[in-house]
């Protein structure tokens, strides 16, 4: 029997996609004007109408309008009868200020109380250079350099609207390979279809196969219904926060539940993850384990978090305690520390929006800063 596991990414023009694009670009402007902003930004899209809201407590004077359509005319939305128009979209806003009962446990900037209960996790994996799992690392890959080659215009007929997946055969450990490829488009009405369908296959997928040094033999799905014309907000609705899979591991680790964009960083759910991710990469690289996750719960209000638990999944190569013990003597999961180590009042947030929040290297939880110091260690 097989041993196959699969992950999925989505492009930028994906309506949830789009959603979590308009919140974290709201949030950046927030903290562009107020580094001390609250934002929970919520966004829902569909066909021509979107809809802003959440809780938004800053002194910062934002143009909710003007931020989503300069979003959607980045990403290529410009005909409402296949996806959208930025110039012709209705958008609403709902904004409120954040609530009075949740705000009593953020006064104090040197010893902040979580925004919210609730579990977090981070994990890390040898597996690729960038400690990411394979198939969500392919995936999030195939995604974005399609969307970059559409942009371009090398990519004929495609349309912003993208889905991917990649299965991954681990049977044999010694030679893991790609089983299968799946790839959605959305393209012209008028197109070519042989034509469409080649270049995906020989100037996309393959050369990310081999970019990886990976087999050339896998299976190859592209647009498995026949046709995909009518995407984006037209063919689906948007909200932000619904792709946490694809926005974290690829379902290779737990998850919390707690979706990531929109929110500044007094809301540990995406805080935490940041932090644990941070945590997990050093572990990891420094040799502790060949893979390894880090859950962590909080209480509202409370600045320290209720548990730290840490799962190697067999892999560790020193004992649990000295693993706890290397955690405990360096990883401070405080909000107020998280804040202050991963520098997170500065507006890096839009650039998390796509194509995961983890595995790249510029963002400051991606830092393997620590990883001399946990050697010792061992």
């Amino acid at each position: 029997m097989k041993i196959l596991f699969t992950s999925e990414s989505v492009s930028e023009g994906h309506p949830d996609k789009i959603c979590d694009q308009v919140s974290d670009a709201i949030l950046d402007e927030c903290l562009k004007q107020d580094k001390l902003s609250r934002v929970a930004c919520e966004v829902f899209i569909c066909d021509q109408k979107m809809i802003i809201g959440g809780e938004i407590t800053t002194s910062a004077k934002i143009d909710y309008d003007k931020i989503a359509r300069e979003v959607i005319k980045k990403i290529g939305y410009e005909d409402e009868t296949i996806g959208c128009d930025w110039r012709t979209l209705k958008i609403e806003v709902m904004v409120n200020t954040q609530s009075p009962d949740i705000a009593l446990g953020l006064k104090n900037e040197d010893d902040l109380g979580a925004g919210d209960q609730g579990i977090m996790f981070g994990y890390a994996t040898n597996e690729t250079d960038s400690y990411m799992p394979l198939a969500i690392k392919l995936a999030h890959e195939l995604a974005q350099e399609a969307s970059r080659l559409r942009k371009s215009g090398k990519f004929k007929w495609a349309k912003p609207d993208m889905k991917t997946q990649f299965t991954i055969d681990y049977t044999n450990k010694n030679e893991i390979k790609i089983d299968t490829v799946l790839i959605s488009v959305q393209h012209d009405k008028e197109y070519i279809e042989a034509e469409f369908k080649n270049y995906i296959k020989n100037e996309i997928i393959s050369k990310i196969a081999k970019k990886y040094n990976l087999n050339n033999d896998y299976k190859v799905l592209i647009n498995p219904t026949g046709q995909f014309i009518i995407g984006g907000p037209k063919g689906d609705a948007g909200l932000t926060g619904r792709k946490i899979i694809v926005d974290s591991y690829g379902g290779y680790a737990r998850h919390g539940g707690g979706a990531f964009s929109g929110k500044d960083a007094t809301k540990v759910d995406r805080s935490a993850c940041y932090m644990a991710r941070y945590a997990a990469k050093n572990l990891v690289a420094a040799g502790f384990a060949d893979k390894l996750e880090i859950q962590i719960s909080y209480a509202i209000g409370k600045p320290q978090p209720v548990s730290i638990f840490v799962e190697t999944f067999g892999t560790n190569k020193v004992s649990m305690e000295k693993i706890y013990q290397a955690v405990n003597d360096n990883f401070d999961f405080s909000v107020s520390n998280i804040i202050r180590t991963l520098n997170l009042r500065t507006p890096i947030f839009s650039q998390t929006s796509t194509y995961g929040h983890f595995g790249k290297e510029e963002l400051p939880w991606e830092k393997l800063n620590l990883v001399n110091k946990l050697k010792k260690y061992l």
